[in-house]
């Protein structure tokens, strides 16, 4: 995925919807508490322009931003008729529907002090500073699409609140201006519980919960972090942990404010986008021993009766390779009765941007000869559910392992393409988490819906 944020494809908002969050169907789970959502378009928006220095564009259909020559954007809204503690304050941004409007930076949102500066009166000349603290960024923009930036930091309850967007780039962005109407800028201001809650598991038995493909400048990540916050356990990841290039910057920017609070329960797996690093480097230093020896990103713990690997789908799984040669040690010398594994390329999955990747068999061979009973991979940015299959993929009731891509951990979806043989359940238009409970002899899964959504995907299977 290039880019910070994905685009979103936008259903007709009115001025206030509710939305009431689905009960998730498990017995261990309660459904969250309502949420009201208040949507407000601005009260004033322009740009300046330092080519055209004592120009007024307050009236203009469109809000640039640019580094050469320099634009900056300013918007206004007023916030009033909101009860109860702000959950989400999300900016939303059309491009421009004209031929080269694409840009690679859609710019950096700050926020700003002076709330009295006038749309028509507002030059170069006279513009008010940009002197609040920066709340987000958006990398590539195309046109004629919509955007989001998370702006709650700055919107706590009811008042006045200007924003500032600039850029560096010197192809910059073109936004629609609140003269267009129906693709003015927005403000959505969600009040009220938007998390799940979930009720120990029995037993006190261990939970394994995550998904892969996760944080960019979508508020995506930030949604599935909000879900991890009421759910014990240890997180997993399936890769491509940040985008778009596993930088350390990245790491500091996307992940660490919303993931990164549950970092010190997280045992990762590395994706190839956090190989865009060179080494991963941005990937081994961010977690540390966490992700196992440094540079080799495969390890192994055990939960409770269950014995946990962590696996590289990045470097070499070969028959033979130090990687496979490893798991295989490893498997033998677990005395656990029950076993799971990650990592990112999925060798069984019906996505349409990334096929089935067939260098990882020899890994999968490995744990189905050591009566492994669940695999999780990520990579396709959806969630798929598969029945018990063997290593080519046919069904197999008796000493099959179930598989999962839980790759719906906050980056954009990708569709589906041609529907895989045992292919049990998908989905590609909800963010959430896949939480296991892992008993003595069986684990459940639960598909975790973030607030607003309501797919879930749940059940029981017994180890081998």
């Amino acid at each position: 995925m290039s880019g910070r944020r994905a685009p979103l494809a936008l259903l007709a908002i009115g001025v206030v919807t509710a939305a009431t969050l689905t009960a998730i169907a498990s017995s261990e789970h309660v459904p969250a508490a309502s949420a009201a959502t208040t949507t407000f378009t601005p009260s004033a928006d322009t740009h300046v322009d330092n080519s055209a220095t004592g120009t007024n564009y307050g009236t203009s259909g469109q809000l640039g931003v640019d580094g050469s020559p320099i634009k900056r954007m300013f918007l206004k809204f007023t916030v009033s008729g909101v009860s109860g503690t702000v959950g989400s304050a999300k900016l939303r941004l059309h491009t421009d529907d004209v031929s080269g409007s694409n840009s690679p930076a859609g710019g950096t949102f700050r926020a700003m002090t002076n709330t009295t500066w006038s749309e028509t009166g507002v030059t170069w000349n006279n513009q008010p500073a940009i002197d609040g603290a920066t709340l987000d960024t958006l990398g590539s923009v195309a046109r004629n699409a919509w955007y989001e930036v998370d702006v709650t930091a700055h919107v706590r309850a009811n008042g006045t609140f200007s924003f500032g967007v600039t850029s560096t780039s010197t192809d910059g962005a073109d936004y629609d201006s609140r003269e267009t109407g129906a693709t003015a800028p927005q403000l959505v201001v969600t009040t009220g519980t938007t998390t799940t809650t979930t009720t120990p598991p029995p037993s006190g038995d261990p939970v394994l919960v995550g998904a892969g493909d996760i944080s960019n400048s979508g508020s995506g990540d930030s949604a599935t972090a909000a879900l991890l916050d009421s759910i014990p356990g240890t997180v997993f990841t399936t890769g491509d942990n940040v985008y778009n290039s596993g930088t350390a910057s990245e790491f500091a920017s996307y992940y660490e404010p919303t993931w990164g609070r549950h970092k010190a329960r997280t045992r990762p797996s590395p994706g190839n986008h956090d190989y865009g690093t060179s080494g991963a480097t941005g990937y081994y230093n961010y977690f540390g021993a966490q992700a196992g020896p440094s540079g080799r990103g495969y390890y192994s713990y055990d939960l409770g009766n269950w014995h946990i690997v962590s696996l590289n789908s990045n470097i070499s799984m070969a028959a033979g390779s130090a990687q496979e040669q490893w798991l295989r040690a490893d498997l033998a010398a677990s005395t656990k009765p029950c076993t799971a594994a990650y990592w990112h390329h999925p060798l069984f999955t019906s996505g349409a941007n990334h096929s089935p990747s067939t260098a990882t068999r020899p890994l999968f061979q490995a744990l189905y000869d050591h009566n492994a009973d669940v695999v999780l991979f990520g990579h396709n940015h959806q969630y798929e559910r598969f029945a018990p299959q063997n290593p080519n993929g046919g069904l197999d009731t008796t000493r099959g392992i179930r598989t999962f891509v839980a790759g719906m951990g906050g980056a954009s979806h990708y569709g589906f393409g041609t529907i895989r043989p045992n292919s049990e359940v998908r989905n590609s238009t909800a963010y959430g988490v896949l939480k296991l409970t892992l008993h003595s002899t069986s684990f459940d899964w639960q598909f975790v819906p973030v607030a607003g959504q309501t797919f879930t995907d749940s059940g029981t299977t017994a180890c081998h």
